[in-house]
């Protein structure tokens, strides 16, 4: 790793001693997970939230919080089938309308409980009412459908323009013959997918979207190659995309990929997969749908790349998710500096050096998340304190930001930073005890201009 120059900046500095207050917005004791969506509605006066307990798979409900008042609603509560779930949970708005997306293991009683890989994207209105409908089609039964999958999806991440939906995925098909990686894939919406004869026992149905699978994971990376045996931790680049180098606004998500290094040993790099406007044409390596001893394919035109090499750092590996600047010219990720420290690192979609962000004495615990209008990142300290910092500047090549302390309690349960639509505030999570157990409970704090 390249030594840096350690160069902070005035503003943040001269701010760093400032405090900022911070209000709890539920007390009930359940859990109100924020799982580091988008949680914010569009006038930045309400929270969405899960219940979990303490996993999705026991996720009831789906609910609202108004900021200000602490009023409570619920918008989305499916009948509970015991042993089963549904498991709802993950809950992420659209920035374009008040629609929902969450994770929706099966409805209808299969038999089976909730899954990795049987569970899907749920799309409800944001005020609870209109119909329920799944995002992404499935068809568990040969000859699958194109632009339908096998599995489940998790971590809906809607796209700037409300159109698109980027999410991990596990397919069954491939976990029956004893192969279960965990892959990326996307979906289009207004295009979509009719199942027919659908099986409620396999938890089967239509989607409002096409969806296909974007990466390439194979069982057994070759030592040395860009091969990735898992593809996870991932988000859209920009809110429309990123610029290419030909000037070209392409369309694709940054993530985490598991690479096996020259000496063999398992190593989490930075990946950039290109995703074309058009998912319906099939690549070169397979059908889109799947066969019965193979994963769905990339379409033509998904084109995978590394951006970064670690294994030659003291500290070799990515860590975290990939967030994105808005205006797609930056990838923030987590990774350890030449002491062991956790810190926020940066780096172009177009490939380059990364650059470090943070030098935290105790290192930094949480991914970061950008400012809506790309000036600034929040996260987590080790400590549990909230900080924000500038984003990097193209004309510094190395650079380090001061922190701005949002929080001053050290405590270690905060974590899933969320920054609203309108830049004024920041949410988070933090463990609360009261006389019937520790609950997930949801604070915000105001931050500097």
């Amino acid at each position: 790793m390249k030594s840096l120059i350690l160069l902070t900046t005035a503003l943040l500095s001269a701010a760093s001693a400032e405090s900022f207050e911070v209000r709890q917005i539920t007390f009930d004791n359940r859990n109100h997970d924020l799982d580091n969506n988008q949680n914010f509605s569009r006038d930045g006066q309400w929270l969405i939230y899960d219940t979990r307990n303490p996993g999705i798979g026991e996720g009831r409900t789906l609910e609202k919080v108004h900021i200000d008042t602490g009023e409570i609603q619920i918008i989305y509560s499916p009948p509970f089938i015991e042993g089963q779930g549904p498991g709802i949970g993950a809950t992420s708005l659209s920035p374009t309308s008040d629609r929902v997306v969450f994770i929706h293991g099966p409805w209808k009683e299969t038999g089976r409980p909730y899954d990795f890989t049987w569970r899907r994207g749920g799309l409800i209105s944001f005020d609870g009412t209109g119909p329920f409908t799944f995002a992404d089609a499935r068809d568990m039964t040969p000859p699958y459908t194109v632009g339908a999958l096998r599995g489940g999806t998790h971590r809906h991440e809607w796209d700037g323009t409300g159109q698109w939906l980027g999410f991990t995925y596990n397919d069954q098909i491939m976990k029956d013959q004893g192969t279960d990686l965990r892959t990326i894939g996307v979906t289009k919406l207004g295009s979509p997918v009719k199942v027919d004869n659908p099986d409620p026992m396999k938890f089967e149905g239509d989607g409002e979207g096409f969806s296909v699978l974007v990466v390439e994971v194979v069982p057994h990376p070759k030592p040395g190659s860009d091969e990735v045996n898992r593809a996870a931790s991932d988000s859209w680049i920009g809110l429309q995309g990123y610029t290419k180098k030909d000037g070209i606004l392409q369309r694709g998500r940054a993530f985490i990929g598991k690479t096996v290094s020259r000496s063999g040993e398992e190593i989490d790099e930075v990946f950039v997969v290109d995703i074309p406007e058009d998912l319906t044409q099939p690549g070169e390596l397979g059908p889109l749908e799947g066969t019965d001893t193979a994963y769905p394919a990339p379409p033509q035109g998904a084109s995978q790349r590394r951006l970064t090499w670690t294994e030659k750092w003291p500290h070799p590996g990515a860590i975290g998710t990939c967030w994105t600047s808005p205006d797609g010219n930056w990838i923030t990720f987590l990774a350890h500096d030449d002491q062991g420290l956790q810190q926020i690192f940066a780096l172009s979609p177009l490939g380059g050096d990364p650059v470090q962000l943070t030098a935290l004495e105790a290192g930094v615990a949480d991914s970061p998340r950008w400012s809506p209008e790309g000036k600034g990142l929040v996260s987590v300290a080790k400590d549990g304190r909230v900080f924000v910092i500038n984003g990097p500047r193209k004309e510094m090549e190395y650079e380090i930001h001061e922190p701005i302390w949002l929080t001053q309690e050290k405590d270690t349960t905060t974590t899933k930073v969320v920054w609203s639509t309108q830049g004024d505030r920041i949410a988070f999570n933090r463990e609360v005890a009261s006389e019937n157990g520790n609950a997930m409970q949801i604070f915000v704090v105001g931050v500097p201009d």
